[in-house]
């Protein structure tokens, strides 16, 4: 599945993302915030992520910036059963540092809502965030989702440990059409 926003293309992770994948988590500062993201990560790491030897449930995108030349990967979204609820989905996201403060999260969980909401009919998307990174709340909240009230100690693998993780919910069939774009959806 592929979509493209005014700035973006979200798409499938190919192997060829293999060396750009690696080197852009090789940031602490974003892998300390992503649950299921070993530290220290390398081209090993990115290279078996790629080509699936994790089972992978869900719907993941790879976040790359349009442009007149090829497009520059600059992050990854994606839709996953909740760890919490099971039954349920939660969204994640990751932006590399170089382009954070650009929106360009805020319009790829955009497009990603609109997936979840025609493409995949969900009703309700969760999300959380650890406490000590309140960027991605906001970026939750412009979003539309809203805090639950409750807080659950997830681990993470960057840091190693457990952190405080605030949880958030969306529900899909109380909002409308959040896209404030063109968006085209392209099925494989």
């Amino acid at each position: 599945m592929f979509a493209i926003t005014e700035r973006l293309l979200l798409r499938p992770g190919w192997p060829e993302d293999a060396a750009p994948l690696a080197r852009v988590m090789g940031s602490e500062r974003i892998v300390r915030n992503l649950a299921q993201v070993p530290w220290p990560y390398g081209q090993a790491d990115a290279l078996s992520y790629l080509t699936g030897a994790f089972e992978k449930q869900g719907c993941e995108f790879m976040i790359a910036e349009r442009s007149a030349t090829a497009p520059e990967v600059v992050g990854g979204i994606g839709l996953h059963p909740d760890p919490e609820t099971p039954d349920q989905w939660e969204i994640g996201y990751w932006i590399a540092e170089d382009h954070w403060g650009k929106g360009y999260a805020t319009e790829a969980g955009r497009a990603v809502i609109e997936t979840a909401r025609h493409s995949l009919g969900l009703r309700q998307i969760n999300a959380g965030y650890f406490a000590d990174n309140p960027a991605s709340g906001r970026v939750l909240r412009k979003l539309g989702f809203t805090p639950t009230g409750k807080t659950a100690m997830r681990h993470s693998r960057g840091r190693g440990t457990v952190a405080p993780m605030v949880l958030m919910s969306l529900d899909l069939d109380d909002q409308g059409d959040i896209s404030d774009g063109p968006m085209d959806m392209l099925m494989p």
